[in-house]
């Protein structure tokens, strides 16, 4: 690790995270946690005094692609940033970061973070600065209070970690197992992103339907139980949740759909693949059958229900009629929307270590194959929105002057000619042509903002 004691402390600092939606709330909290240091966030990391990058371990080749970062941000005149790793990268590869490349100042792990400033002082005085530490002490604990302005919509994580270790998956290596965070504590947090004006909240977690905790009365709660307390604050219009695990669908979560109004009717739940015997390979804990009687269960309260998926193909030994099997899956279950990978040996997961590990080009077309089928899907239900008239979240502007685009309940992307309505409000729109990735929409009425 390069000493830096000479450099003066940083006084700006840049943020960029990869990843999932989890990575992005984190990052928004290291924003915050160093702008409460006095900091000034720039616009771009070549501007900045301190880079963080905001790492996801997911797929292959991340801590590859990291590195590549990192060569990137030297400067014309040879200088640099200092320059922090953090996430699940720093998590798996920990110390190694620092043996690799000297250009690394800090390297900290997801459940460390809280830790930053502390990290930086001990950069500033020639200490190493790595943490990957996994405290027993809750970094939600120490973070501070939420940013008085926030975006129209928020992420707001509320459980973390997880206990099912697929056999292809490191975020139990990388997240630790799941934890809960206090009911008390979430509804604060919400309660300042709605006071900062969020509209919409996005309830995170790695498994995020296995959240429980106690009520304020000592009541022991589900996640349905959470989202009925957040139903109460009267400044907020919808919420979400995001990723669910099958086995975790109780059935008071799946009653919470149909009867609390700002639950938006969208369901990501990944099944992976179509085959008992690759779910079994895989420790899904799930089978097809299940899965579908899930389904069914959830579009019996919720029938207008948006679903979408996770698939993962060429897992070691799949054969051609078992991805097949996944093509089957994917059309019985109708998503609206779908997310599909090729598999990727993660070191240190069992699926590693796995024979009949499948060849490049044969996931490549398998994956082809599957993707043509999901865009399929997607176009469907799009179309089939066409002729609807629902409300809409305004988010954005447009590519297009005096167009702005906003969230259907259903997640689609929604694009209005606005005129004087403004991104924050709630329009009711009529959906009048359909693309594959967004639709058009005609505003209606303006809500009250």
């Amino acid at each position: 690790m390069t000493q830096s004691a000479s450099k003066p402390a940083p006084q700006t600092f840049h943020v960029k995270s990869f990843g999932c939606q989890m990575n992005v709330y984190d990052g928004e909290r290291m924003t915050e946690l160093l702008s409460a240091r006095g900091m000034t966030p720039a616009a771009e990391g070549a501007d900045a005094d301190l880079v963080v990058l905001n790492t996801c371990h997911i797929r292959e080749k991340a801590a590859e692609k990291v590195y590549s970062d990192i060569g990137r941000l030297r400067r014309e005149d040879g200088s640099r940033p200092m320059i922090a790793v953090a996430g699940c990268v720093a998590q798996a590869e920990g110390p190694e970061i620092t043996r690799r490349t000297k250009s690394v100042d800090i390297v900290v792990g997801p459940q460390a973070y809280h830790r930053l400033p502390g990290l930086i002082d001990d950069v500033m005085a020639g200490r190493d600065a790595v943490d990957t530490d996994m405290p027993a002490d809750s970094k939600f604990d120490v973070l501070p209070g939420r940013a008085r302005r926030s975006g129209t919509s928020a992420f707001l994580t509320v459980q973390e970690g997880c206990d099912k270790f697929c056999t292809y998956c490191v975020v139990p290596y990388t997240r630790g197992a799941e934890v809960s965070r206090p009911w008390r504590a979430i509804l604060d947090e919400a309660r300042a992103l709605v006071d900062g004006g969020a509209r919409e909240i996005t309830l995170l977690g790695q498994n995020v339907n296995a959240w429980t905790g106690e009520d304020d009365k000592g009541r022991l709660q589900g996640l349905d139980g959470l989202i009925r307390a957040l139903d109460a604050l009267p400044d907020l219009a919808r919420i979400r949740y995001t990723t669910s695990h099958p086995n975790d669908m109780t059935q008071g979560l799946i009653d919470a759909h149909a009867e609390v109004g700002k639950l938006m009717p969208y369901l990501h739940l990944p099944v992976q693949a179509g085959s008992d015997r690759i779910l079994k390979a895989m420790n899904r804990s799930h089978t097809r059958e299940s899965y579908l009687r899930v389904i069914e269960r959830v579009r019996s309260a919720r029938p207008d229900i948006a679903l979408s998926g996770d698939f993962i193909v060429g897992f070691p030994g799949e054969t051609e009629s078992e991805f097949e099997e996944t093509l089957s899956i994917l059309r019985e279950s109708a998503y609206a929307a779908a997310f599909s990978f090729k598999y990727s040996p993660r070191p240190g997961t069992p699926a590693a270590d796995m024979a009949d590990q499948i060849a490049a080009e044969v996931m490549d077309e398998r994956l082809q194959r599957l993707q043509a089928e999901i865009i399929n899907h997607q176009i469907a239900f799009n179309q089939a929105s066409v002729g609807k008239r629902t409300t809409i979240l305004l988010e954005r502007k447009g590519r297009q002057p005096g167009q702005l685009v906003g969230k259907s309940p259903w997640l689609q992307s929604v694009h209005v000619e606005a005129g004087d309505a403004r991104i924050g409000e709630l329009i009711e729109v009529d959906l009048v042509s359909a693309g594959p990735n967004s639709l058009g929409g005609v505003i209606v009425s303006r809500q009250a903002a």
